[in-house]
């Protein structure tokens, strides 16, 4: 297998100009940033291009040009001819518009403080130091890393210069097979749970050993050697929160509900589910559902509120009731820091710019354009 050297250089990937809210702009009344947020949008026009995580409140998405998941906003980005691309969502996601728009685009984080939990469990130092280990411990296979689109540009760089790839929570199953098809192993990382349930769409169940970075126990070297597929101990706070009692209280509170969940979920939450699926998945079950149907939304609890405003005809409910969580990082992006990076834009001035460096992204872009061709 044919690798690119790829060092890691922390000073590469540290941002230098984290920005606080400024004081007059935390107080403001809804109206009031309503107002703000419009007049700057007007003003900048074609120039900016607004994106809106699904796992974003209402106060974000609705100034939003374009509500989705991660990549496929990252996409919409790069198809738009605006100077500006503003994205509510997490660092990660705006790395990765970043590295598919053009150059002279540039990509602004709201708040440089939306920093995904699950994507800071798998940094590239810690996957440096792992990956001597599980090399040496399987010294004779071919060993492919693979990494879900909820990682670090510098993550997916690695994976491109280890001849591995990026995938999706719809394409993993896809990915892990292109991997199995040039090496003999698959490293995933960050995220276990999606690992887990890729490996049993596959029917690779007992081809998984657990790789737990933090813990000098939890990685059995000769495991490692006789699995194909190793699973980094990653996982999304929110998802994990989900349990099968609460699949179960739904099927007993409300017999008629349907329940679909993320694939982030855990193997016996996935098990009991009548749909798996991204959150685009999630989006096209209610929109596709007749009226009067009801849905448990197993998901960051601001999609299941939004589908409720956009599909009023159906009935959704969150799957663990009030127990559900949002997301700590895109709860970082107020509302209020959105019109002040818009505000400053008509002022001239560019706030929290996301920029990957020429040599991360020229290697995650390569691991992005392998998931591609799949």
């Amino acid at each position: 297998m044919e690798t690119t050297e790829f060092e890691t250089d922390l000073s590469l990937f540290k941002y230098d100009h984290l920005e606080q809210l400024p004081s007059e702009y935390r107080e403001l009344e809804e109206d009031e940033r309503t107002e703000r947020i419009e007049d700057a949008l007007e003003i900048l026009g074609d120039d900016v291009v607004v994106l809106g995580h699904n796992y974003q409140r209402r106060e974000i998405v609705e100034h939003a040009d374009f509500v989705g998941d991660s990549y496929g906003l990252s996409r919409e980005a790069a198809a738009a001819d605006a100077e500006y691309v503003v994205f509510g969502g997490v660092t990660f996601m705006a790395e990765s518009a970043d590295i598919i728009t053009d150059d002279d685009q540039t990509v602004i984080l709201p708040s440089m403080e939306a920093s995904c939990p699950m994507a800071g469990m798998a940094e590239a130092l810690q996957v440096d130091a792992a990956w001597e280990e599980i090399t040496a411990a399987a010294p004779d296979a071919e060993i492919v890393p693979i990494t879900y689109m909820n990682s670090y540009a510098d993550l997916k760089a690695f994976c491109a210069s280890q001849g591995g790839l990026v995938c999706t929570s719809s394409n993993a199953h896809e990915a892990f097979e292109w991997a199995l098809e040039r090496g003999d192993k698959v490293l995933f990382l960050p995220d276990k749970h999606l690992g887990e349930n890729t490996a049993h769409r596959l029917g690779m169940a007992d081809e998984t050993v657990a790789w737990d970075p933090w813990d000098p126990e939890g990685k059995d070297a000769e495991e490692v050697a006789e699995k194909d597929l190793i699973l980094w101990n990653g996982y999304c706070q929110v998802h994990e929160r989900f349990s099968e009692a609460h699949v179960e209280q739904v099927r007993e509170d409300r017999p008629e509900a349907n329940v679909v969940v993320h694939p982030e979920c855990r193997r016996e939450v996935v098990e009991a589910a009548d749909v798996v699926g991204s959150t685009a998945t999630i989006r096209e079950t209610v929109a596709n559902a007749d009226p009067g149907e009801t849905w448990a939304i197993g998901t960051e609890i601001h999609l299941a509120n939004h589908l409720q405003r956009w599909h009023p005809e159906v009935e959704v409910v969150p799957l663990c009731g009030d127990a559900c969580m949002d997301c700590n990082a895109m709860r970082q992006i107020d509302p209020n820091y959105l019109a002040w990076v818009l505000e400053e834009l008509v002022a001239g001035r560019e706030r929290n710019v996301i920029e990957v460096t020429p040599e991360e992204k020229d290697l995650a872009e390569l691991a992005l354009e392998r998931m591609l061709e799949l």
